[in-house]
């Protein structure tokens, strides 16, 4: 039997990824706490995280432990509200990147958010993040880029996304109908962060293509993006979803791979009430868009 505290310490531990942070949320000790998680590991038998480098992580068995722990103490609360207030309403968790938000959900966002049986939270994660979120319960459903079926997931397409290369107007490059790495020779670029996905996209794309170009910025985010490429401090190449802010135009670039944003949600999580009805919008918001 696996004991409700045991279950709240872990899934505390899995937010935080740290004793330390995760002791002082729930007011315990951290010997108290690793004690709770070290009793969950002997219960279920297998070790629930292990540690890169100075990090802790989840392992497999951790992030199941970690959704199971989340979905328990949350029908725990469904039932008490249930029982107190003759009603309960449960809370559905969406996770996904800013630019998802702004320029891929905002209709099913929209209705869900006018649902009064389902109250909505968002979480802004880059797909990494995403994908954590949703593998150890933080999220009920993710959406992100995807090109392969991670295990454990239900995984629905919604929309095929390309890439466009983004200037102001009067750049030379804007009367072009469709422009290719070679013209980006010599040019300054916003881009994101090394490591991010797109940035390591771009990267590779580039040196493939023997084109030399040089960092004008590095941001995280289209809407932060697009605003330096209005100010002039270089090109951006972005997922051609983006909605354009005046003074910018954007053409379609060639030899970029697009992206199939998926959404996904753990296959062995009941597709029930809230959740069900934030996931049909989803897919009929979604589902068939091609840019």
């Amino acid at each position: 039997m696996l004991e409700t505290s045991w279950l709240r310490a872990f899934a505390a531990f899995a937010d935080h990824k740290s004793f330390t942070h995760a002791a002082r949320a729930l007011a315990l000790s951290q010997p108290a706490l690793h004690a709770q998680v070290h009793k969950l590991a002997e219960a279920v038998g297998a070790p629930l995280y292990r540690r890169v480098g100075r990090a802790l992580v989840l392992t497999d068995e951790g992030e199941r432990v970690a959704a199971f722990a989340r979905r328990s103490l949350a029908q725990q609360a469904e039932l008490v509200e249930g029982l107190r207030a003759g009603r309960s309403r449960s809370r559905v968790v969406l996770a996904a990147g800013e630019g998802a938000y702004l320029y891929l959900l905002g209709e099913a966002v929209q209705r869900s958010v006018r649902d009064a049986r389902t109250p909505l939270e968002l979480l802004v994660r880059d797909a990494a993040g995403t994908l954590s979120a949703v593998r150890t319960g933080e999220a009920h459903i993710g959406v992100l880029p995807l090109e392969t079926r991670p295990p454990r997931l239900v995984v629905e397409p919604l929309a095929r996304v390309g890439q466009m290369l983004v200037m102001p107007e009067a750049h030379p490059l804007a009367g072009k109908e469709r422009v290719s790495l070679r013209d980006l020779e010599g040019a300054s670029l916003v881009v994101p962060p090394g490591g991010q996905s797109q940035r390591v996209m771009l990267d590779e794309a580039l040196r493939a293509a023997r084109v030399t170009w040089e960092v004008a910025v590095e941001v995280r985010g289209w809407p932060l993006t697009l605003q330096f490429a209005r100010l002039g401090a270089g090109l951006a190449i972005v997922n051609d979803f983006c909605r354009l802010p005046p003074g910018l135009v954007g053409r379609p670039m060639a030899g970029l791979p697009k992206h199939t944003y998926c959404a996904v949600r753990l296959s062995d999580a009941p597709l029930e009430g809230g959740v069900e009805r934030v996931w049909k919008r989803l897919l009929t918001g979604g589902r068939g868009q091609t840019r």
